[in-house]
């Protein structure tokens, strides 16, 4: 009798670790469609010509290492155009990338991302609180760093928590050019000689803006240039499951010494200000048949200028139109559009009170854990 071989396993998704080794060949490895996001810090290609000095002929720590230097912009350009191939084979349809770097590689990562099919979302500026000088007065103090957020299909349906970032700025939408501070004090990793652990360590703030702003808990974001694990220390304290790749020693070493370190936040501390686009929809009518307006109960605008009678069919009657809460509100008011959730209000001992309130006790009904 012969034996049926047995169907080759779909590799593992090895969520919350970081795997060693080159990342081209580590992302090959994992299993297709599996990432909602990717946070990448690939190298620079800095291009130094020697050592830079400050006026006093100190040494300034630069990054000078191995693993930033390429042979040729064609080179570098093959090597982008691999990661990205395969960042790209493990994002889910939905999911997105973002990839931070200068003046000295970021143009050429944008085009190769849009050869490669991702559909940019936004560029954002980080401009640095407090960046180095240019000691030697030959150009302009380089104090900012692009990022950009590209979904990976047009048309995808990336996550974007608009009124999160909102509230993080106050209020105020937030805009494409983030102030944010380097890396320093207490926050930069230090080696055993006290020197810098990455030279190019991001700061926590960038990540956690990042991450609340394109992730929900549960979501597996991958750092494919893990270095000392800023994406996995933010990822975990946020709730999200991280993937870190990593080929050298001393960043592992680092990273893992960090990773452990790492106290998520408590549940209820990962709850942020939902979009109102995803809340349930609520028919005015629906006020109207559970009796928290009555038929024939007089409904003020917002300014007192006009008001009308509720139906008992959820419409609006006013003396010059008839229609929805909000063709009544926009006809009253000359205008092409109006919000009748807002623009209405209904008085209660006294007081206005606008029939949003009224909606929102609908959806917080069905928003409940239902009891058997």
């Amino acid at each position: 009798m012969t034996m049926k071989p047995k169907p080759a396993q779909a590799p593992t998704l090895p969520r919350n670790s970081i795997l060693k080794g080159d990342c081209i060949a580590v992302m090959e490895g994992l299993p297709a469609g599996s990432i909602d996001l990717i946070f990448a810090d690939p190298p620079y290609n800095l291009q130094l010509k020697g050592d830079l000095h400050r006026p006093d002929n100190s040494l300034v720590d630069a990054v000078n290492d191995s693993w930033d230097q390429f042979s040729s912009f064609a080179a570098y350009d093959r090597f982008t155009v691999q990661w990205l191939a395969a960042a790209r084979r493990l994002l889910k349809p939905n999911g997105a990338i973002w990839v931070i770097g200068s003046y000295h590689n970021i143009f050429r990562v944008g085009a190769a991302l849009q050869d490669q099919g991702f559909w940019i979302l936004n560029d954002v500026i980080w401009r640095k609180a407090n960046p180095m000088p240019n000691f030697r007065g030959k150009r302009l103090t380089n104090a900012h760093e692009t990022l950009i957020w590209a979904s990976r299909d047009e048309g995808a349906r990336y996550t974007f928590n608009y009124e999160a970032l909102k509230s993080l700025n106050d209020g105020v939408q937030m805009r494409s050019d983030w102030v944010l501070p380097l890396c320093t004090g207490h926050e930069r990793l230090k080696d055993a000689n006290g020197d810098k652990a990455h030279p190019t360590q991001k700061p926590v703030s960038l990540l956690h803006r990042v991450i609340v702003g394109t992730t929900n808990p549960g979501d597996v974001v991958l750092d494919p240039f893990f270095g000392t694990g800023t994406t996995g220390a933010v990822a975990a304290m946020l709730g999200r499951d991280w993937i870190g790749i990593e080929r050298e020693p001393a960043y592992i070493a680092a990273a893992s010494e960090r990773m452990a370190r790492v106290r998520p936040y408590d549940a209820d501390a990962l709850g942020i200000t939902g979009s109102k686009r995803a809340e349930p929809r609520v028919p005015f009518g629906a006020v109207v048949e559970r009796g928290m307006l009555r038929p024939g109960e007089v409904m003020r605008s917002f300014n007192a200028r006009h008001t009308a009678r509720v139906r008992v069919d959820g419409t609006l009657v006013a003396e010059s139109c008839t229609g929805s809460i909000h063709q009544v509100g926009a006809a009253l008011e000359g205008a092409p559009s109006c919000n009748g959730w807002t623009y209405w209000h209904f008085q209660r001992e006294g007081r206005m009170i606008p029939i949003d309130i009224l909606r929102q006790q609908i959806r917080a009904e069905m928003d409940a854990p239902r009891t058997h």
